[in-house]
């Protein structure tokens, strides 16, 4: 059974850079698709950030140029590099593998929570002003 561990967020100024970084286990990482999501407080889950098992990376519009997501099969993991935070980046972010997946992923397969099966416990980033 696949395990998603995050860990890296905290509280930061606006302006500043945060790395979130997600570590796996089980044999079958490079088989799927990972994502990043984040729930802000009264808000439903939102799609931040995917990548495919080819390296291809999408990216919601609010984060495009700000955040930068990144996997290491050999390591098991997937990283979350998050720039020029802003306040409206506060939110719980969680990590989450799609199930056995094609090698290239539309943009529409990793925007849909529905593709994913196995999700994080969540880490907290607060950004202040």
């Amino acid at each position: 059974q696949v395990q998603l561990v995050e860990s890296g967020g905290g509280l930061v100024q606006a302006g500043d850079s945060l790395r979130l970084s997600c570590a796996a286990s089980g044999r079958t990482f490079s088989e799927a698709a990972m994502g990043w999501f984040r729930q802000a407080p009264g808000k439903e889950r939102e799609f931040v950030a995917g990548i495919d098992r080819s390296g291809a990376t999408y990216y919601a519009d609010s984060v495009k140029g700000r955040f930068t997501i990144s996997r290491d099969n050999a390591k098991k993991t997937v990283s979350l590099q998050l720039s020029s935070l802003k306040p409206d980046d506060t939110a719980v972010y969680f990590c989450a593998r799609t199930r056995r997946t094609a090698f290239f992923a539309s943009f529409a397969y990793l925007v849909s929570q529905n593709s994913y099966e196995t999700w994080g416990q969540g880490t907290q980033v607060t950004v202040s002003s």
